[in-house]
């Protein structure tokens, strides 16, 4: 048997012991992004574990109701993904140990054993280098390490790099050779002044690399974050186009590009419109949707605007324009002017003048970050900004996506303007969205009305998103994971202190629930054990 078949074979043993909803091979475990699991059996809470005294890290001794921990680098925005008995999650290059590599302030995307924890192989991609007059000094600056969540489709992973790279990799690593069409990793996962390695089993492959910000170009804000969404022959890349100290330094610079899965090659862009309008930054992904017996790719731009666009044709010698059948402003009437005149975006982030609400709540207008999420037909969509901006009102757009043109009156089904600015997606399960606020509120709502079931208060900042997974909603934020009942009834449940923040999203599969921290990848399930 080989070790590959051992892995899936293991980890079809260890799911056959549990009620298990299956792999979660991307974000949102789907292409319709809804981050709502069939998963059941999870604790509700469970233990760290206690710092070694080598400071080396977590004794897995002390350890209650976890499985496994790995250590990641000191940044992770990453959310873990399963498929195939591998569990793939991004970082930083803090604690590479490995004596090849150095620490250049890059990013790693590491790929672990399920079962077990154990490093199967991981990709380094070292800090970017280029003239920092053309890219924002931000960019690849932050130690921010690879934001992407990966995407698995087969014995192929498709992420996006630290260094603004769509790439696709074989699932299998170095293990099996070096498979090609690209040969370089010796020399990719180092810096341009040091000596290509020698490569081993535990690193990565690579199949092809698209190098958006040359071969577009683009011109990304802090960093490129997004989920590539699989569709057909086409892989959809938000591209992290952005604005530098309040311009748009690329007008007409693609947001949205799909490529040819197999080969990378560029096959269609939009035309440059979501850029020109673009507020700040464009961290939103993809996501896949049907309406009137059509697929559609909807974005969400840095615009604030959602788009909904045809799939892309794979034939043709060039690329070819993404054609949107529709768009939705995700502001509200009143968030981009004031008095009948636009507000300012970016003198308002310098301290201009301010209009606020009736409840003391800073209105303007916001891009749109989280991904959208479909589900039963209709497609919910939050909007928000750089929690560097401060508080703000936000808004929730529940939509139509089977109209045409500007239908950000005719395709809106509900509103909800009663949550604050939001970096996140939102889950969809039993009749119920779950959303939240950066300044730290679950919001609940009626999916089909938008009415306000409960809210409850984590009193702590939140960059992550809820996920719903066997009767629960699991959110992370600054100091660990919150955890609450889903359903009509507000109830708190538990707060797990992690000893570092959760800014990714948690992942429910085959019976473990996997949980990021800044430094520690969790593999969390019911042993039994009282924390």
């Amino acid at each position: 048997m080989t070790v590959r078949c051992w892995l899936c074979a293991a980890a079809a043993m260890v799911a056959a012991t549990v009620a298990s909803g299956g792999d979660w091979p991307q974000w949102g475990g789907a292409a319709r992004r809804n981050l709502a699991s069939a998963e059941l059996g999870l604790p509700t809470v469970f233990h760290p574990g206690k710092r070694r005294r080598d400071h080396l890290g977590l004794d897995p001794a002390t350890t209650k109701n976890v499985r496994w921990v790995a250590r990641l680098g000191g940044e992770n925005y990453s959310s873990p993904v399963v498929a195939n008995g591998r569990v793939y999650v991004g970082t930083n290059d803090e604690e590479i140990d490995d004596p090849r590599f150095e620490t250049t302030e890059g990013g790693v995307l590491l790929c672990f054993d399920e079962p077990t924890g154990g490093l199967v192989w991981r990709l380094v991609v070292p800090k970017l280098e280029i003239d920092r007059s053309k890219v924002s000094e931000d960019f690849d600056a932050m130690k921010l390490g690879i934001c992407s969540t990966a995407t698995v489709e087969g014995d192929r992973v498709y992420l996006v790099t630290n260094r603004c790279e769509a790439i696709c990799l074989d699932a299998d690593g170095m293990a099996d050779g070096n498979d090609g069409p690209f040969t370089d990793e010796s020399s990719f996962m180092v810096p341009s002044t040091v000596r290509p390695i020698a490569l081993g089993p535990t690193d990565a492959d690579i199949v092809w690399r698209f190098d958006m910000l040359r071969n577009l170009p683009v011109f990304p804000h802090d960093a490129t974050n997004c989920s590539i969404l699989l569709a057909g022959d086409c892989a959809y890349v938000g591209t992290g186009n952005g604005v530098y100290d309040g311009t748009m330094v690329l007008p007409t610079a693609a947001s949205l590009v799909a490529l040819d899965k197999h080969t990378g090659r560029l096959l269609a862009r939009d035309d440059g419109a979501i850029s020109a309008g673009t507020f700040h930054g464009q961290w939103s992904s993809p996501t896949l949707a049907s309406a009137g017996g059509r697929e559609l790719v909807v974005y969400g731009g840095g615009d604030g605007v959602c788009y909904g666009f045809e799939l892309a044709a794979r034939g043709g010698g060039g690329a070819e324009a993404l054609r949107a059948a529709w768009k939705c402003d995700c502001n509200p009437p009143g968030y981009r002017q004031r008095g009948g005149e636009p507000i300012d975006y970016w003198a308002l982030v310098r301290g201009g003048p301010r209009t606020l609400d009736g409840d003391g709540m800073l209105v303007s207008p916001s891009e749109i970050i989280g991904s959208p999420v479909f589900h039963d037909g209709l497609v919910y969509v939050t909007i928000g900004q750089d929690p560097l901006h401060g508080s703000g009102r936000g808004a929730i757009t529940c939509l139509r996506p089977d109209g045409s043109g500007d239908v950000s009156h005719t395709g809106v089904v509900w509103r909800y303007l009663g949550i604050g600015r939001s970096l996140s997606t939102v889950a969809v399960a039993d009749g119920l969205v779950y959303a939240v606020e950066h300044e730290g509120k679950v919001h609940c709502l009626d999916a089909r009305t938008g009415e306000l079931v409960w809210a409850y208060d984590t009193r702590e900042e939140i960059w992550s998103s809820t996920l719903v997974a066997d009767g629960k909603v699991f959110v992370g934020t600054r100091r660990g994971l919150t955890v609450l009942r889903a359903g009509r009834d507000r109830e708190h449940l538990a707060d797990v202190r992690l000893g570092s923040a959760v800014w990714s999203v948690p992942t429910a599969a085959n019976g473990t629930l996997f949980v990021a921290s800044q430094k520690h990848l969790f593999a969390v399930e019911d042993r039994g054990e009282t924390p």
